[in-house]
C-alpha cells in the first residue's frame, strides 16, 4: 500500500479550482443518539475450545464451555505446564474470566488473551489459587482467550468444569464473515456483512505498514471497525493482516491520476491513453486476485477525487469529455473487479459533488459512490437529494473545515480551527453522516495520522502519538461514550503579540489559557513552522522562555514572511492539546534614515527572466521586502548604491532572499572607481545582516566572492543608514 500524498485536500461541494485551494494535505460535543456501549456478555459458552492436552475421551476442551457446571470437565494430562483456550470468534473487550475449578485446581496460573491464537497478553497472574470459583476482573481485548497453568495444586493435572469470559463486543460481525454487500431499495440502504448490517466507523490510514500492530489496536479502542487506504499493492498484505487480527476491515484504494490536489500524480489523456487504462486493469486485477479472500477487505475503491483533480490538466470542452471518459474506465475497473471479486463492493471517490452527475451517467457498475468532504460535509446530504441519485454512498474523508474552507487571518493566511472546533468539526462530521439514514452507509474520517508537521497538526488525531481532543471526539461518536478517560488539556485564547510586526531575530509574545480537564501537570512546548514563509511544513522547536501566566517569550526567526507559532501542552498522559496562529516576521527596525531608498542602484548582473524577474538592481533599493535584485549564477558579482554625495554610514540592513551571499565584503568609495573595505565575512547564512561599519562615502557596494547556494545572489533590500 502507497499513500501517494501526505494530504490531498481538495475542494467540497462546489466546483474550485484546486490551485487556489493551497496543498494542505485535519470539550468535544456529544453527537445525537450515539450508539450505546454493548452491555457485558458471556461470550465464551458454546465457542471453539482447545487445550494443551487431555487426560482421556471423555475430557476434551470443549466440555468446559458447554454450560454444564457439575457434569461436565476438561482434564489435562498430569504435568505443568498446560494450557486451555477459547476462541471467541471476534474480537472483544473483556471484563472477567470464571473458573469454576474441579478438585485438581490450578495454584498458579495466567489469564491471556490474544488477537490472533499465537501472539499472547497477560492480561491477570494469579498466584497462591485455592480452588473452588475464581472469578477474575480483567482489563483488555482479544479473540481468543486462555489459561496457561503453571503450577498444579497436587499430583493430578488441571481439571476445570466450565471457563466462562464475559465482556463486549460492538456488534461487528467477525471478520471473514462471509460476503460483503450492498442491500436494500431506494433510500432505504444498508451495507451488510455474511448477511449482518455493518455500518461503517472508520479512519484513514496513516502510519507505516510495519507499525500497524503498534497502532491497530488504539484504533480498535476507539470504536473504529474500518480503516481506508488509498493504493494496493504488493506491500499491503501485512496492513491487512494486522487489521484482520484486531477485527478491523479495510476500504483497499487503488490511486489514479491525477489525484486529489494540484497535479497530483501527472495528467492522463483518458480519451486517447489505452495504453495507461490497460495498465492499470491489469494492476488491479492482479491486487483484487490476491486479496479478494483476507479475511480483512470490505471493499475496493477505484480513484481518489479525479473528476475535480482533472480540472488542473483540462479546461472547456476537453475537461468535459475528459470527465466523461475518467468516469467511464472507472466502470471499466468496476466490472474487472466484479468477475473477479463478486463478494466485496466497488465505489469510486471524489472531493466534489458535481461529479456525481458523471458516474451516474457512465458508471452504473458501481455499488455505491464515495465523497471526500470537510466543512461542508452537511451539504452532501442536500445535494445528493437534489441529485436524483439511485445508490448509496459512504464519507471517504471527513473530519474540521481544511485550510482552503477557512477565511484567512489578519496575515492574510488561512485562520486554523481551534483544537475545539477541530473536535466539533469530526462530531458534526458523524452527525451529518447517520442524519442520512438508510443513503450514507458510514464514513472514515481523516485521519488517524502520527506526522507531527504544518498538516499534521490540521488534521491528525495523533501527531507524534500524542491523543488529541479530535481522537476522543472520535471516540466519543463511535462508542458513545469517553468516560474514564483521561482527555487533553484545553487551550483557548491564544494571542500572539506584535502578530503582524515580529522582528526577526527578536523576541515575540505568546499567550494563552490553558486548562487541564483532570488536573495533571502541563509540560509546555513552542514550535515554529515556515510553511507560508519558506514552504517548509516541519514543526521546529523554537527559542523561547516562559515568563509566566501562560506567557511566552519566542525568538523569531530571521527569515521574513508569515509563520505560524503552536502552543503544544502535554499532560504526561499521552494527550496534547495544540494551538496555533500566525506572526508576521519583518525586518527590525533601524534607526536612522535608509540614504539608500530609492538612491540610483547598478549591479553587475541581473535576472532578466526566471520566476519573479526580472530583478533589476534597483528593486534592492526600493524599501519594498517583496521585491528582489537577482544575479546570474556565478561568482564574484557585485551591486552598488551611489548615495549622491559623501555621507556618513553607520549601518547596513541586507534582507537576503533564499539565495543568499555566504562570503562578501561591504567597500566604499568615494568616486565608484577606488575601493575600500570596511566588512568582510566568510559565514554568512542569508535571511537578515544587520551590519555596524563608520564610514563616509559617496558609493556604497557589497562586493560578493562566494554563494551559499547553487542560484546567484538575490537581495530583497540594501539599507544603507546614517
Amino acid at each position: 500500500m502507497s499513500t501517494p500524498l501526505s494530504y490531498r485536500r481538495p475542494a467540497g461541494r462546489a466546483a474550485v479550482p484546486l490551485l487556489a485551494l493551497g496543498a494542505l494535505v485535519a470539550s468535544t460535543l456529544a453527537v445525537a443518539a450515539p450508539p450505546a456501549q454493548a452491555a457485558e456478555a458471556l461470550l465464551s459458552q458454546g465457542k471453539p475450545a482447545t487445550a494443551s492436552s487431555q487426560e482421556g475421551v471423555g475430557y476434551a476442551a470443549s466440555a468446559a464451555v458447554d454450560g454444564n457446571l457439575t457434569g461436565t470437565r476438561w482434564a489435562s494430562q498430569w504435568s505443568d505446564p498446560q494450557w486451555f483456550q477459547v476462541d471467541l470468534g471476534q474480537r472483544a473487550d473483556l471484563s472477567r474470566t470464571v473458573l469454576t475449578w474441579e478438585g485438581a485446581y490450578g495454584k498458579s496460573y495466567q489469564i491471556q488473551a490474544s488477537d490472533n491464537g499465537t501472539d499472547w497478553r497477560t492480561l491477570k497472574t494469579v498466584t497462591g489459587g485455592d480452588g473452588g470459583t475464581d472469578e477474575i476482573a480483567v482489563s483488555g481485548a482479544g479473540r481468543y482467550v486462555r489459561m496457561l497453568g503453571t503450577e498444579r495444586s497436587g499430583g493430578y493435572g488441571y481439571s476445570l468444569w466450565e471457563f466462562q469470559v464475559y465482556g463486549s463486543t460492538d456488534g461487528t460481525p467477525p471478520v471473514g464473515g462471509g460476503a460483503v454487500e450492498v442491500t436494500g431499495s431506494q433510500g432505504n440502504w444498508q451495507l451488510t456483512v455474511g448477511g449482518q448490517p455493518y455500518t461503517i466507523k472508520g479512519l484513514t490510514w496513516g502510519p507505516a505498514i510495519g507499525d500497524a500492530p503498534k497502532y491497530m489496536p488504539d484504533v480498535k479502542s476507539m470504536g473504529v471497525n474500518t480503516i481506508r487506504t488509498w493504493g494496493t499493492d504488493g506491500g499491503t498484505k501485512p496492513l491487512l493482516d494486522s487489521a484482520a487480527a484486531n477485527g478491523i476491515r479495510v476500504v483497499n484504494g487503488f490511486w489514479l491520476q491525477p489525484g486529489g490536489g494540484p497535479g497530483s500524480g501527472g495528467c492522463v489523456n483518458y480519451v486517447t491513453d489505452t495504453a495507461y487504462k490497460n495498465n492499470m486493469l491489469t494492476e488491479f486485477a492482479k491486487w483484487v486476485e490476491a486479496y479478494k479472500s483476507h479475511p480483512a477487505t470490505l471493499m475496493w475503491n477505484v480513484g481518489n477525487e479525479s473528476v475535480l483533480g482533472l480540472q488542473n490538466c483540462y479546461s472547456g470542452a476537453e475537461l468535459e469529455a475528459q470527465r466523461n471518459a475518467y468516469t467511464g474506465f472507472v466502470n471499466d475497473v468496476a466490472k474487472r473487479i466484479h468477475s473477479i471479486d463478486p463478494d466485496h463492493p466497488v465505489t469510486s471517490t471524489d472531493a466534489w459533488t458535481g461529479a456525481w452527475p458523471y458516474y451516474k451517467r457512465n458508471a452504473p457498475d458501481l455499488d455505491l459512490y464515495s465523497m471526500n468532504s470537510y466543512g461542508d460535509i452537511c451539504g452532501v446530504q442536500e445535494d445528493w437529494e437534489e441529485g436524483g441519485y439511485t445508490k448509496p454512498y459512504i464519507i471517504t474523508e471527513g473530519g474540521p473545515a481544511g485550510e482552503w474552507e477557512v477565511p484567512d487571518d489578519a496575515n492574510g493566511i488561512p485562520d486554523e480551527p481551534t483544537d475545539v472546533q477541530k473536535a466539533e468539526g469530526y462530531s458534526k462530521a458523524w452527525d451529518c453522516v447517520t442524519g442520512h439514514r438508510g443513503v450514507a452507509l458510514g464514513a472514515t474520517l481523516f485521519h488517524y495520522g502520527v506526522e507531527h508537521d504544518f498538516g499534521g497538526v490540521w488534521f491528525n488525531l495523533v501527531p507524534d502519538g500524542l491523543k488529541r481532543l479530535s481522537y476522543y471526539a472520535v471516540k466519543r461518536a463511535y462508542t458513545g461514550s469517553t468516560t474514564g478517560d483521561n482527555t487533553p488539556p484545553v487551550i483557548s485564547n491564544m494571542a500572539v503579540s506584535p502578530a503582524s510586526s515580529a522582528p526577526a531575530g527578536g523576541e515575540f509574545t505568546v499567550r494563552a489559557d490553558v486548562r487541564d480537564p483532570d488536573g495533571d501537570a502541563v509540560k509546555y512546548k513552542i514550535f515554529l513552522s515556515g510553511n507560508y514563509a519558506n514552504g517548509d511544513k516541519r514543526l521546529v522547536e523554537a527559542q523561547w522562555r516562559a515568563t509566566g501566566n501562560g506567557t511566552f517569550a519566542v525568538t523569531a526567526p530571521e527569515k521574513l514572511g508569515v509563520w505560524k507559532v503552536y502552543i503544544q501542552a502535554e499532560d504526561g498522559r499521552g494527550n496534547a492539546g495544540i494551538e496555533t496562529k500566525s506572526v508576521k516576521v519583518v525586518a527590525p527596525p533601524v534607526s536612522g534614515t535608509n540614504v539608500a531608498l530609492n538612491k540610483p542602484t547598478t549591479a553587475s548582473s541581473f535576472q532578466q527572466s526566471y520566476g519573479d524577474c526580472p530583478c533589476e538592481p534597483t528593486k534592492a533599493t526600493d524599501g519594498r521586502t517583496d521585491t528582489r535584485w537577482a544575479s546570474d549564477w556565478s561568482d564574484p558579482q557585485w551591486i552598488q548604491v551611489d548615495l549622491g554625495a559623501a555621507t556618513a554610514v553607520r549601518k547596513l540592513q541586507l534582507v537576503w532572499d533564499p539565495a543568499y551571499a555566504k562570503s562578501y565584503e561591504v567597500q566604499v568609495s568615494d568616486n565608484g572607481t577606488s575601493w575600500r573595505t570596511v566588512h568582510t565575512t566568510t559565514t554568512g547564512n542569508g535571511d537578515i545582516d544587520t551590519i555596524d561599519v563608520t564610514a563616509t562615502a559617496r558609493y556604497v557596494r557589497l562586493h560578493l566572492t562566494a554563494r551559499g547556494t547553487g542560484w546567484g545572489y538575490s537581495l530583497h533590500e540594501f539599507g544603507i543608514y546614517s
